[in-house]
């Protein structure tokens, strides 16, 4: 696999949060390469809240390239049509309009700073988003809720399957952006 540049942008749009019944789901941007990609446009308490640091970053929705789900669950799926008609990546595809191109995800570079893992774990479904930062490799991802796991993850089906694919990113990252609460950096108390 061709080593990760350390040029890419992230801007963490949302910080997600779980406070049932209240969900949102963490939104980031990553820029590289004349790429603008919008990583998980779900949930939040209002579509501003995505909108508004987009602005602030001096960018509009049509600026954006492409997109990436995490997986298809609606706290990360539900607002990607704020966006232009672009390419949506997932685990299995590449969809923009109404064109289906199958693809597996797992190494898929985008840009010479952001790659594409496929990390079934939370859901068979997983993808998580590598990121060449000049400071860090942050993984995008949802094996993680929190910082503090669960180490459990309810939804996951497999939980050995869940270990291994963190301990797989744990090896590539330096900072965890999870789904639902602040970015960490990895540590010995990290759940696996």
């Amino acid at each position: 696999m061709v080593e990760l540049s350390r040029t890419a942008r992230l801007d963490v749009l949302v910080e997600g949060y779980v406070r049932m019944p209240h969900v949102a789901g963490t939104v980031s941007l990553v820029r590289d390469a004349g790429r603008v990609v919008v990583v998980d446009p779900g949930m939040v308490a209002g579509r501003d809240l995505i909108l508004r640091p987009l602005r602030e970053l001096g960018l509009r929705p049509e600026d954006v390239t492409d997109v990436v789900v995490s997986h298809h669950h609606l706290d990360h799926t539900v607002n990607i049509a704020l966006f232009p008609v672009v390419p949506v990546h997932d685990f299995q595809s590449v969809i923009e309009a109404d064109t289906f191109t199958r693809r597996a995800a797992d190494g898929v570079q985008l840009t010479p700073g952001i790659r594409l893992l496929a990390t079934p774990g939370h859901s068979p479904q997983d993808v998580t988003t590598l990121v060449g930062t000049a400071d860090e490799v942050a993984a995008l991802t949802h094996l993680w809720w929190t910082e503090e796991g669960p180490a459990d993850d309810p939804y996951a089906l497999d939980r050995d399957q869940l270990r291994e694919q963190r301990e797989r990113v744990l090896d590539l990252a330096t900072l965890i952006v999870c789904a639902h609460g602040p970015a960490f950096r990895p540590s010995p108390s990290t759940p696996r």
